[in-house]
């Protein structure tokens, strides 16, 4: 079986369908546990700030894609400018804690080596003092917990960087407890390599395509509101079961009534008539 024939094999209607079917699953999947994931990860640093009464706190996230730590969630009246900011995994001293696993406290932030003035100028503060302390889990250093200037004090001490550890601890074990561990690329490819006859196996330019075609347009927001109905559903998982319930039940029968609506829309362009209900 030549290229050619491989790919019209691969890329028939049912295998592409089941495809995008595996993908949008998958994406949903993603959406909804990385909501969650967020919103533990918004009551660690609040909570933080609250018990440290800091002016801020945030947590850095690796992205390996990127390969950029970036700033997920912060909390307290100068911790907002920070949200979205990406640095390289070892600049400053949140990529400093990153690289070496190694906590810090430092009470004159301005003249360390390590502290990247341009980024905190870019988030319109810049810190005093701070502790930092690495968020790692079974596989090795996942993000950063920063702390910064304490009202009551000048300076952390040993003791605050074991405080911030035990918040760090959680952090790090509410990113595991949520994450999608499954590769969506290896999961496709995989489904691919198994529809494919034995003596017939897809080259590797073929599983890309494929995958490209299945994924296309998952990254993007459209007008069916797909994604705003998965952003409440990732909201409303954390509600009392008599909600939880609720919320079920009108999905079941939204997901009927779609159900029935793709399959009016299927034999109108097949031609064929419905008879009535009797």
């Amino acid at each position: 079986m030549g290229l050619a024939d491989r790919k019209a094999t691969l890329l028939s209607a049912e295998a592409l369908e089941l495809l995008r079917s595996i993908a949008l699953r998958a994406e949903v999947a993603r959406r909804i546990e990385t909501g969650g994931a967020k919103a533990v990860l918004r009551s660690v640093v609040e909570a933080t700030v609250a018990l440290f009464e800091a002016e801020a706190a945030s947590i850095a996230l690796y992205d390996a894609a990127s390969d950029r730590l970036v700033f997920e969630v912060a909390a307290g009246d100068q911790g907002q400018g920070v949200i979205g900011v990406a640095i390289k995994p070892d600049q400053g001293i949140a990529g400093y804690v990153f690289t070496t696993g190694q906590a810090l406290a430092l009470s004159d932030v301005a003249n360390d080596p390590r502290f990247g003035r341009t980024v905190a100028e870019s988030t319109a503060y810049v810190p005093r003092s701070l502790v930092a302390v690495p968020l790692v889990d079974e596989h090795g250093t996942i993000g950063v917990l920063e702390v910064l200037d304490k009202r009551s004090q000048a300076a952390f001490s040993l003791q605050d960087i074991e405080l911030a550890g035990v918040f760090a601890r959680q952090a790090a074990v509410a990113i595991s407890a949520s994450r999608v561990e499954r590769d969506l690329s290896s999961l496709l490819r995989a489904t691919l390599v198994d529809l494919a006859p034995r003596d017939g196996q897809p080259s590797s330019a073929v599983l890309d395509e494929v995958v490209a075609a299945a994924t296309a347009g998952l990254d993007r927001e459209d007008e069916s509101r797909l994604w705003a109905l998965v952003e409440q559903v990732a909201r409303v998982r954390r509600a009392d079961p008599a909600a939880l319930e609720l919320v079920s039940d009108l999905l079941e029968a939204l997901a009927r009534q779609a159900e029935r609506d793709v399959r009016s829309r299927r034999r109108g362009r097949s031609g064929t008539t419905r008879s009535p209900d009797r």
